[in-house]
This record gives structure tokens, sequence and C-alpha cells, in this order.
């Protein structure tokens, strides 16, 4: 399957480029309307929108990829569509059925196939599932009409010119209460988290580590990326905690470590204290699979990971193979993991 778009692949970044066709469904009246594909990527709504005075919106990210054989898949979006309606329930949002929402994924990327990047390229097509409130709401209240809607952006390679891992500092805003929404993908918790990312990168970070918003003493993750760490003796250990988002990169990397590599895994809470002991450290997800961190800052003092600053550790660098082999067709797949795109 030949690209039809005269696109330098591996020179784009990850932007915003407008593509054909979206997929478009409106929520009224107690049900969704059957949906559709539209060229146009403008919406119109009313000013008091339940979306823009009280930000009923969620939303989720994922890809689809050309294989090796020359297939154009997404990497299982079964756990995108499971955790959108998790979202929905949460923010007192009508849920959007499952298998209309791999329909409409399907439905969009076949319509953009023009726009998936060759294999080899290190590009892909990026997709942005999202549902916000659409009418005047005033009190504050649930909408009681939504938009779902998906679009298409292709995505440039994430490592241009080579890993370089990462400065991570330990901040000390809060990503998400207690029992608050950081389980779920709620715009409001990237909104809340920009000030934070700002300052950290004008103080020469990269990301964000959060504490766990209790105790501030234990990791839970970062602005957009869970966290894995891996031991001196290989075990491969992510944080436990009712307040980080349920990543499904970290939760494939997960599996991928214990079944494909046969390495020891914790899933646990992972205290402060702990970051010296480990040999390696990652963020994980859809954007990267894992991007690499070499320092980790805590209020001026340097935790330098033994995996340096040059390169990925070698279990991470195994993790981040297989995994990508998998989504790439060079690695088999557990059953489920891949949705081929007629």
């Amino acid at each position: 399957m030949m690209c039809a778009k005269n696109i330098d692949w591996s020179n784009l970044g990850f932007g915003y480029v407008k593509t054909d066709w979206r997929y478009v469904s409106n929520y009224k009246d107690g049900q969704w309307d059957d949906g559709t594909l539209t060229g146009n990527e403008t919406i119109v709504m009313n000013e008091c929108a339940g979306v823009l005075q009280y930000a009923q919106t969620c939303f989720e990210g994922l890809k689809a990829y050309t294989t090796s054989d020359g297939r154009i898949v997404c990497f299982r979006p079964d756990l995108n569509a499971e955790r959108m309606i998790d979202s929905c329930e949460r923010m007192e949002m009508p849920a959007f059925p499952k298998e209309r929402f791999l329909e409409a994924v399907k439905k969009t990327v076949a319509a953009n196939r023009e726009w998936v990047p060759p294999y080899g390229s290190g590009a892909s097509l990026y997709l942005r599932p999202y549902m916000f409130g659409s009418n005047p709401v005033i009190g504050v209240k649930p909408a009681s009409e939504y938009q779902f809607r998906v679009f298409a952006t292709p995505v440039g390679p994430y490592f241009k010119g080579g890993v370089r891992p990462l400065t991570v500092r330990i901040s000390d805003f809060d990503r998400a209460a207690p029992r608050g929404t950081g389980h779920i993908k709620a715009g409001l918790n990237y909104a809340m988290s920009l000030h934070a990312i700002v300052d950290a990168h004008e103080k020469g970070f990269d990301e964000n580590v959060y504490l766990d918003p209790g105790t501030r003493t234990y990791i839970e993750e970062t602005g957009g990326a869970n966290i894995l760490f891996v031991t001196k003796d290989g075990k491969v250990v992510t944080p436990k905690s009712s307040s980080i988002l349920p990543s499904i990169t970290r939760r494939s990397l997960v599996q991928v470590a214990a079944d494909y590599l046969g390495l020891t895994v914790e899933e646990r809470p992972v205290s402060l204290s702990e970051l010296e002991s480990f040999a390696e450290c990652g963020l994980c997800g859809t954007a990267a699979v894992i991007s690499p961190v070499g320092k980790i800052v805590d209020h001026g003092k340097e935790i330098c990971l033994p995996s340096g600053m040059e390169d990925m550790g070698p279990v991470t660098k195994k993790l981040y193979d297989t995994l990508r082999g998998i989504q790439m067709g060079t690695v088999p797949a557990p059953e489920g993991w891949i949705m081929e795109i007629e």
C-alpha cells in the first residue's frame, strides 16, 4: 500500500495537520444519531455550551500504523473505547458505545488512508476521539446534548535524530485530587497541568513528576504519561494508585515484560525515597511508547540513573523494541491487540 500524500514523513512534528475526513455523532433527546463522516473541520456551538462554561469534555488518543506487510492497523482501540466510557461515567456524560467507537475509528482511518505514513518512516496517523457538552448550560449541571468526534492527523517520529533521555523534576504542584478525576482522561486534568509544564520548561526540565496528592510521598505519573522503573536486578516496577490514568501503553508494556521477556513485574506504590535504587526509568505513552529518563531532580538533589543521558537502558530498550515490533507486525501480537483497517 503506497501513501498518496506527498509528505516528508521523517520531518513531521507532533502537531495538527488537517486531513480529509473526520467522524461526527450527536447526542440529543437521550440517544446518539447514526453518525457520519464530514470534510468540515469547524465546530459551531452556542456561546453558553457546557464545554465552554464548565469544561465538560473528555478525550482519547491512539494511532494507526502501516505494518511491515503493508496492512493498516490500530493498537488496542478497544481499551480506548472502554477508558472513554469510564471517563464519560465520571463526567456525567452519555457513553459512546464500544462497538460504535471502534466503528468510528475504522471509518476515520479508512477515509484518511492516504494520510497513514508508510512502514519504516517512524511516523503514524494520530487519532483523537473526543466528546463535549454542546447545548447551553448556565446552572452548574451536566449538558443534555453532546457531540462525539474523531479526527486524524499525521505525526512524525517521536525520537528525531536518536533518543535523548529526559531530565524531569519532582513537582510542587498536584496533578489530581485524592478522590478527583486523575484516573480518567478529562480535558480539565490537562488544563490544570499547563502552568506546571510551562514552569518546568522555563527552568530547564522536560517534564514534571507528580507525587500522590494525599501524602506527597509516593510517585504517581507525569503530566502526560505513566512512569515505569527498572530495578538493578531487572524487575519492572510501575506505581499503583487510584489517581493515576490507566495508560494503555503502560499496561501493554507490563504484559510484554512478563509474557515476552520473562521479567518480574511489580505494580505497587513507589515511594519517593526509592528513586535512588532504580537502574532505569521511562515515561510510557501513545506518542513515544517509552521516553527514557536520565535524571530526576528533587528540589536541587540530582538523581542520575545508571542508564545515563545517552540512550535507553537495556531493559527499557527491549521493552520498547518488543512493543514497537508488535505494533509494526514484526513481532507476533497477543490475540486481540491489533485491529486491522479494511
